[in-house]
């Protein structure tokens, strides 16, 4: 599927997933009151999120 010059997959469609869910548990984490497992959880996501864009 092409969206704006760039050729996405069901691979990066599913890895942008993972990093919405990933950012799900930040926002969980963090109305817990877990600072420092919200802060990895978000290091997680971001890392998920730049493999996705370099996948493109």
């Amino acid at each position: 599927m092409d969206i704006g010059g760039l050729h996405f997959t069901y691979g990066n469609v599913a890895v942008f997933a993972v990093a919405v869910f990933l950012l799900a548990g930040v926002y969980s984490f963090v109305k817990q009151g877990l600072k420092i497992a919200a802060l990895i959880v978000l290091v997680l996501a971001a890392l998920v999120f730049t493999g996705g864009v370099m996948w493109l």
